[in-house]
């Protein structure tokens, strides 16, 4: 399901439907045709828990998939998920959760996260483009069905899944009279005064019979009609029928028509036309006009062709033009990209191709790392999301090539930033795992690699595997005499320290490193979060005063630089002093800016970590039902972070004591309630109704209080909230809801 932005209406639709939960919506262009297997699938769909569309590519499954999908009203809504770019069968469990919109950065197995979210949900999951994953997607859907009782999943692909219970609903091209239909409302797009007529609709029947009713190429003979009447479309075709027809004698005919389709629009292309498609096929997802130029550029079609050719391929239908966070952006429909692909392989030029894509997305991911310590923060931090795609299959082309196992190993520690920084620590973790499995002879590579394990481990709150690397890390950079990687090995070390609650040897092991950034000249956010540690060691221990001076510095440092990510922590600790100190309006205006931050980036454990402080300033200010909701938000964060509070006194002292007070004014039945009520309380809806500062009525979102207790009964001399920092609770990491 391509170029999809937003619902329109189709024949029996009374207009735009109201927005549903979910992600699923449909293509800008009509919905033309096939009204019987339209009804049939949606009965199907209220049927059965496993539908599965299957036909030959092109023939439109996706299409009608979606627009029956769309007519469903699931509680939890419909959740659409596209494999076609995916290259590893261990992904497929990845890509389910990124369009759920899980960010899961535990150690727990994806599938399990699955398992978790879905349990207790009623949606719809239109898994399409599974063909070439299908005993890992077929795996996944058979444990999630038996796991979910509330999940029905609509499959699309050009094969069946396999899985009992599975109703297989096979899609046929459509009868040349709806064909032309659709032909007819195509071409309007390119003539807006085509009409069918009986002068012309002898010859576009006669085109949709020969291109068998199969949408796709009925479509891209329509896109033609800027050149062509339709009486020489059908002198055209005629002409190359046999040549173009594709596979052998015992393919299907079906398959030999579409691969005709296809040949005929490759044949009509000119020889760059022709020469940039099959280039472009190295591409997954989408990518842009600077990615193209580099990859595609030279060897018989220079740079500065690349944008008019695309031009023409977008003209053609044969490429699809995308508006995005990271601007604009092309995609290549999997039909037309696979049979590119063909001919690039055809022309013994795959390879060198590869090679291309893989070295522009290094550079990009490079290029990312630098500039993420400038303005361009949000910049970056969108750039490598709509690119992560094509960097899985950079990542996968270094690991699988023989020799080039460092390159995989300097791109997966490159993207530390985005896998630390946007909430990808479980992604990050498996590819730095897997570059390291590897032997490679590059020694800088591979410490990069290692304290960037390091890192993700300690943010998950896994401390065996994130000491074992970070040991390596220190003792070959020693060995070698790598400063940089030295002194980051020191610095994710007292990181460890810190959120195992060891702080004398967290600030010995800090200041180190920080001492070892300023004689190498090293100033980036990491060096900036070295100092926000620094400066949580020094809270943890009771030293308030050092830790704002430290903090202070790190924010107009940030501000010198447009830096907003290690900002974001280092008002985190500025909020927690002001809190100690009883400036409790300055507490909540800090965590509110962090907060902000922190959720654009999708930055979960920076989330986490301001909710679960913003509770506690929350009660102090009198309002002890909003602070118990906002530990219920935390606590369901928590398990898509890592071990909860990292499993740290310290770190967990606030949320205690915030738990002490609000059972102490609301009872423990009451504070229960409230925690349950945030724990289904989704992390958008709490992040705008903290930042929004507008108190909503609780009893909108709060369970009716039980008992005498009012409203007005809270005391005007609230009570004192806080505790020295250095006197955390003795209860390690339990975080209630």
């Amino acid at each position: 399901m391509r170029h999809l932005e937003r619902l329109s209406p189709g024949p029996g639709d009374s207009g735009r439907k109201p927005i549903k939960p979910g992600n699923l919506t449909l293509d800008l262009n009509a919905f033309v045709g096939r009204p019987g297997e339209l009804a049939e699938l949606r009965g199907a769909l209220e049927a059965e828990r496993l539908v599965t569309v299957t036909g030959v590519g092109g023939v439109g499954k996706s299409r009608l998939a979606a627009r029956a999908a769309s007519l469903t009203e699931p509680r939890d809504g419909v959740w659409l998920v596209e494999l076609a770019s995916l290259q590893e069968a261990e992904l497929v469990e990845y890509a389910v959760a990124e369009a759920l919109e899980l960010t899961d950065c535990t150690t727990r197995p994806p599938r399990q996260v699955l398992f978790d979210h879905l349990a207790d949900r009623q949606l719809l999951l239109v898994l399409d483009g599974f063909e070439h994953l299908v005993e890992a997607s077929a795996s996944l859907v058979r444990d999630l069905l038996c796991r979910a009782p509330g999940l029905r999943v609509l499959a699309v692909g050009r094969r069946p899944l396999g899985v009992d219970g599975e109703r297989l609903f096979p899609l046929s091209p459509m009868p040349a009279e709806e064909a032309a239909e659709l032909f007819a409302d195509r071409a309007a797009t390119v003539l807006p005064d085509f009409t069918l007529h009986d002068g012309n609709l002898p010859e576009v029947l006669e085109v949709c019979r020969c291109l068998d009713g199969i949408p796709l190429a009925v479509e891209l003979a329509a896109g033609r009609l800027r050149a062509l009447s339709p009486a020489q479309l059908v002198s055209r075709l005629d002409d190359r029928f046999g040549l173009l027809t594709g596979g052998g004698r015992s393919a299907l005919p079906r398959h030999q028509t579409m691969r005709t389709a296809i040949g005929w629009s490759h044949e009509l292309c000119t020889p760059d036309e022709r020469l940039l498609w099959a280039r472009l096929s190295v591409f997954s997802g989408n990518f842009d006009l600077e990615a193209a130029e580099y990859v595609c550029g030279g060897c018989g079609l220079s740079d500065e062709a690349v944008l008019d050719v695309l031009g023409e391929l977008l003209a053609q239908s044969l490429v699809t033009r995308e508006e995005t966070p990271a601007g604009v952006r092309y995609r290549m429909l999997d039909t037309v990209r696979a049979y590119g692909a063909d001919w690039l392989e055809a022309t013994g030029d795959g390879a060198r191709l590869r090679r291309r894509h893989r070295d522009w997305y290094i550079g990009l991911a490079t290029w990312c790392e630098m500039e993420w310590f400038s303005p361009r923060q949000p910049e970056v931090a969108a750039r490598v999301e709509a690119d992560l795609p094509n960097l899985r299959i950079a990542l996968d082309q270094c690991l699988s090539e023989p020799g080039e196992a460092h390159m995989g190993q300097y791109l997966a520690g490159t993207l530390c930033f985005y896998w630390t920084g946007c909430g990808r620590l479980s992604e990050g973790r498996h590819w730095l795992e897997r570059s390291l499995e590897l032997g490679a002879d590059h020694v800088e590579s591979r410490l990069k690699a290692l304290w960037a394990l390091g890192y993700v481990a300690i943010l998950q709150g896994d401390v065996a595997p994130a000491l074992t690397a970070l040991q390596e890390c220190r003792d070959g950079a020693e060995h070698h005499g790598h400063a940089t990687a030295f002194a980051s090995a020191m610095h994710r070390t007292g990181c460890l320290a810190l959120v195992t609650d060891d702080m004398p040897r967290a600030e010995e092991l800090l200041r180190a490193a920080l001492d070892r950034y300023h004689e190498i000249g090293e100033l980036s956010s990491y060096v900036l979060m070295c100092q926000v540690e620094l400066a949580l060691a020094m809270a943890f221990q009771g030293d308030l005063p050092a830790a704002v001076v430290l903090c202070e510095d790190v924010r107009l440092v940030c501000e010198d630089h447009g830096e907003r990510w290690a900002r974001a922590y280092a008002l985190f600790v500025l909020a927690y002093a002001a809190w100690a100190d009883g400036r409790l309006e300055r507490a909540r205006e800090l965590l509110e800016q962090s907060l902000a931050i922190h959720h654009g980036f999708h930055d979960l454990l920076g989330s986490v970590l301001s909710i679960e402080l913003l509770a506690l300033v929350t009660v102090a200010q009198g309002d002890p039902e909003e602070a118990a909701l906002l530990q219920g938000v935390a606590g369901r964060i928590w398990p898509s972070v890592g071990l909860p509070l990292f499993g740290s006194s310290h770190f967990n002292a606030p949320h205690q004591l915030c738990a002490e007070l609000v059972r102490e004014e609301l009872g423990a039945e009451r504070y229960e309630e409230c925690l349950d009520s945030g724990g289904r309380l989704g992390t958008d809806a709490a992040v705008a109704r903290v930042l929004d500062r507008q108190r909503a009525d609780l009893r909108g979102l709060l369970p009716q209080q039980r008992g005498p207790m009012q409203e007005d009964e809270a005391s005007d001399d609230a009570p004192d909230t806080r505790k020295p920092a250095a006197s955390p609770t003795q209860q390690g990491g339990d975080a209630a809801g």
